[in-house]
């Protein structure tokens, strides 16, 4: 991270945009460390519903972005008593990760490389500016970049594309109704008899009066 504005310019990028999205999942977290590891567990769980399963090559990747983004949101957007956003989005082959955070004067820009001058070998402040995370996105992502927080109000939006490889796509939801068993048509005719039954039972027998009145309605 930094608040260096002509190096955060330079990684700001038009924020993309999915067409009709036939996946979603989107939810607010708690600013702590706590919250990061939930969101990432969340995301593991949806793509692994949505066809990318646990231990995959896809599924690792997305899953670590996720969690470096959410991890930086913690870091440095952290605005006490104000939550992140994790926003989930797919079609097809690609993936859409949005996370957003209420700190728009703390804009991403990863760290120069190892044996660059300034780089993260030089000590630890490149370290604690949380740059080696936004590295593994950037290798790891197709795109990414960040924008003014996207649902609107303070804050910045940081966003990573990542496109399956071959073989892997995900699975179109239905919308068609789960198979009827065999015994269902049964059961229902037992309920409905069972249920006619009591009618025709509590229909003979006379209402109870209130408490503390007899059958002539006296007290």
């Amino acid at each position: 991270m930094t608040t260096d504005p002509e190096a955060a310019a330079h990684h700001s990028a038009d924020r993309p945009e999915l067409r009709s999205p036939t996946h979603r999942f989107a939810m607010d977290f708690t600013s702590t460390r706590r919250g990061a590891r939930l969101a990432r567990h969340l995301c593991g769980a949806r793509l692994d519903a949505w066809g990318v399963p646990y231990g995959s090559d896809p599924h690792d990747a997305v899953a670590l972005v996720v969690a470096e983004l959410c991890a930086n949101a913690v870091r440095h957007g952290h605005v006490p008593g104000r939550d992140f956003r994790l926003r989930l989005m797919g079609r097809d082959t690609t993936v859409l990760v949005e996370v957003s955070d209420t700190r728009a004067e703390r804009l991403p820009v990863p760290s120069a490389p190892p044996e660059a001058p300034g780089g993260l070998g030089d000590g630890p402040e490149d370290d604690r500016d949380g740059g080696r995370g936004l590295l593994l996105v950037a290798a790891l992502a197709d795109g990414w970049g960040w924008c003014p927080r996207a649902e609107g109000g303070p804050g910045k939006t940081v966003w990573a594309r990542l496109v399956l490889p071959g073989g892997f796509a995900l699975v179109r939801p239905t919308l068609a109704p789960a198979p009827i068993s065999p015994s269902m048509p049964l059961t229902l005719a037992r309920l409905s008899r069972s249920a006619a039954a009591r009618r025709s039972v509590t229909g003979s027998l006379p209402a109870s009066p209130p408490p503390g009145q007899d059958t002539a309605g006296h007290l």
